[in-house]
């Protein structure tokens, strides 16, 4: 199931389903230590007797954001219960606090008294072992610990705080959990629990017929006992209903920083643009990881998950985020690489919010010889993200620092892991972590990333490695035109293969990635060749469904659901749709040459969860979300390609950009 509702500061990170459960709580890093886990922390209301938790079929659910914020606003109703509910939730844009508030609305003709249950389902520190929850009669909360993660919940009404409570066991020895205590409207008051435990609070409000009351509601967390106490006084002393206005009102001043003039897209366009930056900031650790996804429900299908900082994905996300003027995201994403770059000059395959290295399938020993187990565009795609943000915000003084500890051991690495025979990359496994060849991706990042070091040697003077650099970059391009072009084909190709005997195999899959060879500016847009590659990819890895998008590459396994492969290639992948429109862009001659690439902008709009979130791809039949939604590189490639259509509007009109 998708996660429709993100909302995080950089250290405190809660993913909510479309039924408003919280289904994933991240703390202290940001997709580090999920301390629900998938679990279900459910929201249940209790009027005239009868009782319905919001995941029930009876409820009607609406779910956005406010306008340009990281502060929800949801509206569920059920009929049955002739109930409203309006909820804002929102995380402080600083402290670990996570605040709620719930409008409740009777509809009826007359008043009613209304019961609201809060459900929690911790597994702390990603263990159900060990967890205690305790009821604390002084503070009127309660609050679940283990070791160095302490989690206190609390909540008031216009009258009162809390009013019931209970504290259980779940999931051991036929206990469900406090959940089903809940149920009959009362909750029975069980102070402390220890193992597997979880709690359900309630609050009670009495609503007027046809009006509305508010609830507010949160969750502070510390390290200790202490620090949350803390926080929750801070709610307390300062009104947790003017808390949540400065965090509507942070978020809207963060998206709009920049007086943006976005000629002719419309508001839906604009609106996911801005929704795009906020959830990226979401998916971002203030110690500089910048995560892939946070949606634990794909730990059904490969017991991993995308909770992981690849490097790749990173160096995407943080050349949007520079073009959009973030430098305050980005740069310590920088930092992360250059603590996480090995000695030898390369950076593995994903690595943890922490900075540790990540679960990985690439092996040290293939067909019986040893090999580096990395994806080389990874480090390559770091070196040229990091240029473009000096080109964007002219940090020369970090740059400076990381020229010694980053740039240089990394393209120093790239100049070294070189096959001499066919002027190309080593051998390593291509930018989807499936096979294992020389690959036209993998080449043009290289080349990018080594023009990129080459630049930053000749800002600092260091004449002898810019050559060298730029050398090595022109000898990879010229392997490039010799081995991965095919003349036959007309075309370049996705890679080829080096046998131990010497023989080169070459594979002509179409492949979406191929738009890389201009886009790392390894090749002139106009080069025929290229103009004839980009085409073949446009036609041959078009859906041709009601749904539309650009798959992969052809006969794409992952989550497939055709095997009609001539008209469903594979599923639409929202990025691989984008870098299509990004290709028309960089070729638009006039303003209408960009009608096209306007409408796969539109076309993202139409496909986004209705909160807006951007899925990694889509159901070629239905359009439904499939693998993990939100998708950090799908929302930062939606900024990328409005920024890149607005850059070349403004070229086509002579319209100067607003700053």
């Amino acid at each position: 199931m998708p996660r429709p509702l993100v909302i995080g500061n950089g250290k405190m990170l809660i993913n909510f389903d479309a039924s408003l459960n919280m289904r994933d709580l991240y703390y202290p890093y940001v997709g580090q230590l999920n301390h629900i886990g998938g679990y279900f922390s459910r929201i249940g209301v209790w009027v005239d007797g009868l009782f319905s938790w919001c995941h029930e079929a009876n409820w009607t659910i609406q779910l956005a954001y406010l306008p340009e914020t990281l502060v929800t606003n949801v509206v569920a109703t059920n009929a049955k219960l002739g109930i409203q509910l309006t909820i804002h939730d929102a995380v402080h844009q600083r402290e670990t606090i996570y605040l709620k508030k719930i409008i409740v609305k009777n509809v009826w003709d007359e008043d009613r008294e209304v019961r609201l249950f809060f459900n929690h389902d911790y597994s702390i520190n990603e263990t159900e072992v060990g967890d205690t929850a305790v009821y604390d009669p002084l503070l009127n909360a309660v609050y679940h610990y283990k070791r160095n993660v302490y989690i206190m919940i609390n909540g008031k009404t216009e009258d009162a705080g809390m009013y019931e409570y209970s504290i259980g066991v779940k999931r051991f020895n036929h206990a469900e959990g406090t959940w089903r205590d809940a149920e009959d409207g009362r909750l029975g008051g069980n102070p402390i629990a220890q193992g597997s435990v979880d709690s359900t609070v309630s609050f009670r409000l009495n609503v007027p017929a046809h009006q509305e009351k508010p609830l507010w509601y949160w969750i502070a967390m510390g390290e200790n006992l202490t620090e949350a106490k803390t926080l929750n006084e801070y709610v307390l002393e300062n009104n947790p209903d003017l808390l949540l206005r400065r965090v509507q009102v942070f978020w809207e001043r963060w998206v709009n920083k920049t007086d943006r003039d976005f000629a002719d897209l419309g508001d839906d366009v604009i609106s996911l643009f801005k929704q795009s930056l906020l959830i990226v900031r979401t998916q971002t650790d203030q110690n500089g990881a910048i995560i892939a996804a946070n949606d634990s429900d794909i730990l059904q299908f490969n017991r991993d998950h995308y909770s992981y900082m690849w490097p790749r994905d990173g160096a995407f996300i943080a050349y949007a985020m520079t073009k959009a003027g973030y430098d305050g995201v980005v740069s310590p994403f920088f930092d992360f690489c250059s603590n996480a770059l090995t000695e030898e000059g390369y950076l593995h395959h994903k690595y943890n919010p922490d900075g540790s290295v990540g679960s990985s399938w690439h092996p040290f020993i293939h067909d019986g010889k040893y090999q580096l187990p990395i994806q080389e565009d990874e480090t390559a795609l770091v070196l040229f993200a990091l240029w473009e943000h000096y080109k964007e915000h002219k940090q020369i003084e970090s740059s400076q620092n990381l020229y010694a500890t980053l740039i240089r051991p990394a393209a120093n690495f790239l100049t070294q892991y070189v096959d001499e025979k066919v002027n190309l990359p080593h051998a390593s496994y291509d930018l989807w972590e499936e096979r294992r060849g020389i690959f036209t991706f993998t080449s043009c990042t290289v080349y990018g990333g080594l023009i990129a070091a080459a630049n930053f040697a000749s800002l600092f003077g260091d004449d002898r490695r810019r050559r060298r650099y730029e050398e090595t970059a022109e000898r990879i391009k010229r392997g490039i035109e010799q081995y991965l072009y095919d003349e036959q084909v007309g075309r370049f190709i996705r890679g080829i293969y080096i046998d131990r005997d010497g023989s080169i195999t070459k594979d002509l899959t179409l492949e979406s990635s191929l738009f890389a060879l201009f886009a790392f500016y390894v090749f002139d847009i106009d080069d025929p060749r290229v103009i004839r590659t980009m085409e073949a990819v446009e036609t041959g890895l078009s859906v041709n469904s009601d749904v539309g998008g650009v798959s992969r590459y052809q006969n794409d396994y992952y989550f497939q659901k055709s095997q009609d492969i001539e008209n469903i290639p594979g599923n639409p992948w929202i990025i691989c749709t984008l870098w299509m429109a990004e290709w028309r862009i960089a070729r638009a001659r006039t303003v209408a040459d960009l009608a096209v690439p306007r409408q796969t902008l539109e076309w993202v709009v139409k496909n986004a969860l209705e909160s807006g979130v951007l899925p990694e791809q889509l159901d070629p039949y239905t359009g439904s979300p499939l693998s993990v939604a939100p998708l950090t590189w799908s929302h930062s490639t939606f900024v990328l390609t409005v920024l890149k259509y607005l850059e070349k509007y403004g070229e086509l009109t002579n319209r100067a950009p607003l700053s």
